[in-house]
């Protein structure tokens, strides 16, 4: 079975079996004597079909149930799989299976305000108060932050990371009392009401997702802050006014790269002289490559990783300065891989809210992408940006003061 070669070359250590749909076991690498990692195909002509398309066919036929993995985890194996892959494969044999996990890539389409709303609604307002729970079930309790958390060596678990990372942006921005801010894709709107309450500004969110504007919208009132946090379910081309601060955390990857002048345009537009912006954003550090067709299809429609120079050209040209950069690494991973034990403690409550496909396909999501933070090329950046020098400090001993 070709499949069966190319497992076996992707192998460097451990290994697999693979059962063919009528039962033929192969050997791949050097499995463990104990419980080997089985991967069963339970469909005839299943591996031709996988090596004509594997990126989107392999977590289509573990949706469909024509796929079964035992003695591991899909997060375990996809992260031994991808181990072994590495960043530097680039064998012909190898390329095949590396399509398979080539997750939350570059090259976009034309994301218009119209499109933007539309992937937005895809992903953010899934199946309207389902998703609200399905949300609730694995985000963190106390800020229902949708992005990358901050892991310190001592930090314990996902609430703790999701508050280290909104007290590091806040010192990023070095933002004063009574300022005005901007949030350019709001979420369910845990940092604003956070900036709001530590340092008594008056903060403004944004986003294309009707639930979560709703839902900012119902939290100001609960916590008493409608008076000093607005929402507003607007396109970042479409806001007005301007901002002492402007903080965008996990936004960029759905701007599109047709877009990115536009969107540092905008910002600039909006950035007073003297302010200071921050963009959190996932990206890569290899070159720009055609998007995931598993992600662009079920996950993240018209969604895109940057590399640091796609990102870096559109702001030159804006006139913009970037003060201050910062690579996260190894902090994704663990933030996924919180999100994925959620998810499949609950399980059973998701299967109840969609249904077994569903949770088959979000498991392989966050499963995958955290075995592409951990062994491919996927990062965050964080860029402090401002318009001129004296807005920027010398040193940075005020982000770790």
């Amino acid at each position: 079975m070709i499949l069966a070669r190319i497992f076996t070359k992707i192998y460097k250590e451990g290994g697999i079996i693979l059962v063919d749909a009528k039962g033929q076991k192969y050997i791949c690498g050097n499995p463990r004597k104990e419980k080997p990692i089985t991967v069963k195909l339970l469909k005839d002509n299943l591996s031709w079909k996988l090596l004509l398309d594997p990126e989107l066919e392999f977590p289509e036929a573990y949706m469909r149930n024509e796929i079964e993995i035992e003695n591991a985890s899909m997060k375990d194996f996809l992260m031994d799989l991808v181990k072994n892959l590495g960043r530097d494969e680039i064998s012909t044999t190898s390329l095949i299976a590396k399509k398979m996990f080539q997750l939350w890539r570059t090259v976009t389409n034309f994301n218009l305000p119209g499109k933007s709303r539309k992937n937005v609604e895809h992903h953010y307002d899934i199946g309207g108060a389902r998703g609200e729970k399905l949300y609730d079930i694995f985000l963190d309790k106390n800020h229902r932050l949708y992005s990358c958390a901050y892991w310190k060596n001592d930090t314990k678990n996902l609430e703790e990371a999701q508050q280290n990372k909104i007290d590091h942006i806040v010192k990023k921005l070095d933002i004063k009392e009574g300022q005005k801010i901007l949030e350019v894709g709001c979420g369910w709107g845990g940092m604003a009401f956070e900036i709001a309450k530590q340092k008594k500004c008056e903060v403004t969110g944004i986003s294309l997702s009707k639930n979560q504007i709703e839902y900012c919208k119902r939290k100001a009132k609960e916590l008493n802050l409608d008076n000093q946090v607005k929402f507003e379910l607007i396109d970042y081309r479409e806001a007005k006014g301007k901002y002492d601060r402007i903080f965008s955390v996990g936004m960029f990857e759905h701007v599109g790269r047709k877009f990115y002048h536009t969107f540092f345009k905008s910002m600039n537009k909006l950035l007073k002289d003297d302010g200071i912006f921050l963009l959190h954003t996932i990206g890569v550090v290899d070159k720009p490559s055609a998007p995931n067709k598993f992600i662009n299809k079920y996950i993240f429609p018209g969604g895109v990783c940057p590399s640091f120079s796609q990102i870096i050209n559109p702001i030159e040209k804006t006139g913009l300065i970037v003060a201050d950069t910062e690579t996260l690494i190894r902090h994704y991973d663990k933030t996924l891989e919180s999100w994925l034990e959620r998810f499949l403690e609950k399980k059973k409550e998701v299967k109840d809210l969609f249904d077994e496909r569903f949770v088959k396909m979000w498991e392989f999501y966050m499963a995958s992408c955290a075995a592409a933070f951990r062994y491919r090329d996927l990062v965050v950046f964080q860029l402090q940006i401002v318009k001129n020098f004296q807005s920027a400090h010398r040193t940075r001993d005020y982000i770790y003061s």
